[in-house]
C-alpha cells in the first residue's frame, strides 16, 4: 500500500511537472499598439474581399497577407471599376502544417492545383514547397468575381526568413506595403524586426542627406536585386520607382516611427528629407545589426581586407563601416542572397502552374 502510494505521489509530481515548460513555451500576448505600423489600411470593399477570400479557405491559416498592385495602387496599373478589370490579387498563407493544409485545400479546391499535382497529392506538394524559398503557389485562381494568386509557406520559414534573411523571397516582398487579413503575434515581431533591417539596410547605402522616396526606393529595391524575372521582356522594369510613387504614405507609415529608434537619423515629422550620420562608428552601429546572412557574405567579403574580426572587433567594425565600398558590397552580396532562391521559385512555378503563369 505504501510502495503504490510513493508510486502515484512520484506520478503526480511528475505530471505537474512536465506542465511548466509547456506554459514557458507559449509567446506572451503583445501589447495592442506594438507592431501598429503594420497595419496599413485599404479602402472598406477592398478590405470586406480580401477577408472574404481567405475565411472561404476551410484549410486553417494562421498568417495571411495581401499585397501587389491589386491591393495598392500602383502607377502603370490604374485600377479600373469592375473587378474584372481589376489586377490579379497576390496573397501569401503562412500555415502550420503544409501536407495536412494541401490535403484539405486539396479536397475543398482541387482546380485551383494542376492535374499533376492533384494525382500525386499533398505529400507531393508539400515536398515542393519545401524546396527553397519555401512556397507552393497557385496562380490564376477565380474566386469571389476576381483572379488571385496565392502562396503557401510555414510559420516557421516566415519567420526564419524575416529574421534572418536565408532567402530574402519572403523578406524582401514584406519590405513594402502589404494588408494583414489573418494576424498572428510571432510574425508580428519577426516582421517588426525585418523592417528594421531594411531601414538599416538602406541606410547603409545611401549618403548623408537623401530624399524619403530614395529611402523607400532602396528598400523596395531591395528584393529585385538578383530576381532573375527582371531581365525578361515582359517585365516592368520601372515597377520600384511605379510602387514608391503611388504608395508613399504607406512607406512612410512602415518606416517612419522605426526611423525615430535609430541612432543618428534625422527624419521630421512632415519632412521628406532625411539625414542621417556617415561616420563609420554610426555605420559600425547598423551594420552589426543587420541579418544574419547578409552579415556572412559581408565577414567573407571582408576576408584578407585587414586584421581579422578576432584581433581587434572594434576596429574590425569600423574598418568595414568606413569602407567606400560598403554600400555596393552590400547590394552585391544581397544581388547574390535572393539570385538563387528567386531562380528556384521560377523554376518550381512550371511544377505548380505551367510556364505561362511562371513569365
Amino acid at each position: 500500500m505504501s510502495s503504490l502510494h510513493h508510486s502515484t505521489f512520484r506520478s503526480q509530481r511528475q505530471a505537474h511537472l512536465v506542465t511548466i515548460p509547456r506554459r514557458r513555451q507559449a509567446l506572451p500576448t503583445l501589447p495592442a499598439t506594438f507592431g501598429r505600423n503594420q497595419v496599413l489600411p485599404v479602402p472598406d470593399s477592398t478590405r470586406a474581399l480580401l477577408e472574404d477570400i481567405v475565411s472561404s479557405f476551410e484549410a486553417p491559416i494562421r498568417y495571411a497577407f495581401a499585397y501587389g498592385s491589386g491591393v495598392f495602387e500602383q502607377a502603370g496599373y490604374e485600377k479600373q471599376k469592375g473587378k474584372q478589370d481589376r489586377p490579379m490579387l497576390d496573397f501569401v498563407f503562412a500555415v502550420t502544417h503544409p501536407d495536412h493544409w494541401h490535403s484539405i485545400n486539396l479536397q475543398q479546391h482541387p482546380g485551383h492545383y494542376p492535374l499533376h499535382a492533384r494525382m500525386l497529392g499533398s505529400s507531393f506538394v508539400s515536398k515542393t514547397q519545401e524546396l527553397s524559398p519555401g512556397l507552393w503557389f497557385n496562380t490564376f485562381v477565380p474566386m469571389q468575381g476576381v483572379n488571385i494568386k496565392y502562396g503557401v509557406t510555414t510559420v516557421d520559414t516566415l519567420c526564419a526568413d524575416l529574421l534572418n534573411w536565408r532567402t530574402l523571397y519572403l523578406a524582401g516582398r514584406m519590405h513594402k506595403p502589404l494588408r494583414i487579413i489573418k494576424d498572428d503575434a510571432r510574425v508580428r515581431l519577426t516582421q517588426q524586426v525585418n523592417l528594421t533591417s531594411a531601414l538599416r539596410a538602406a541606410l547603409l547605402m545611401l549618403p548623408e542627406s537623401f530624399t524619403q522616396c530614395e529611402l523607400f526606393s532602396a528598400i523596395a529595391g531591395i528584393s529585385y536585386s538578383g530576381d532573375p524575372r527582371m531581365v525578361l521582356p515582359a517585365e516592368n522594369r520601372g515597377k520600384v520607382e511605379n510602387m514608391v510613387s503611388r504608395q508613399e504614405d504607406q512607406f512612410r507609415e512602415l518606416y517612419w516611427r522605426l526611423a525615430q529608434g535609430l541612432p543618428g537619423v534625422r527624419w521630421a515629422a512632415g519632412s521628406k528629407s532625411v539625414e542621417q550620420d556617415t561616420s563609420p562608428h554610426a555605420r559600425a552601429a547598423h551594420l552589426k545589426k543587420l541579418p544574419e546572412e547578409l552579415l556572412k557574405h559581408v565577414h567573407q567579403r571582408a576576408e584578407g581586407r585587414g586584421p581579422p574580426r578576432e584581433a581587434d572587433e572594434s576596429a574590425y567594425w569600423l574598418r568595414i563601416a568606413g569602407d567606400k565600398e560598403l554600400p555596393s558590397i552590400l547590394d552585391s552580396e544581397i544581388t547574390m542572397i535572393v539570385r538563387y532562391p528567386a531562380t528556384v521559385q521560377s523554376l518550381k512555378g512550371i511544377i505548380s502552374a505551367g510556364v505561362h503563369a511562371t513569365l
